[in-house]
């Protein structure tokens, strides 16, 4: 039961950074650019399917 909770701590924690990280870069990118920070539909839907992809990736890794 530890080891459980341990394990969603460290990836809630993971999680937060790298969605600030995302964040980060996403308004770096339109300050650079001198625009307003905006995904068009497109992009939006790029993101959701490497988010589930990614998603998959991990859930699988713990498979043989």
């Amino acid at each position: 039961m530890e080891n459980k909770k341990n394990t969603l701590i460290m990836g809630a924690i993971f999680g937060a950074i790298i969605g600030l990280v995302a964040a980060m870069l996403l308004q770096r990118s339109a300050e650079k650019n001198e625009s307003e920070l905006t995904l068009k539909p497109g992009e939006r839907l790029k993101l959701g399917a490497l988010i589930v992809g990614l998603l998959r990736g991990i859930a699988t890794l713990g498979d043989d």
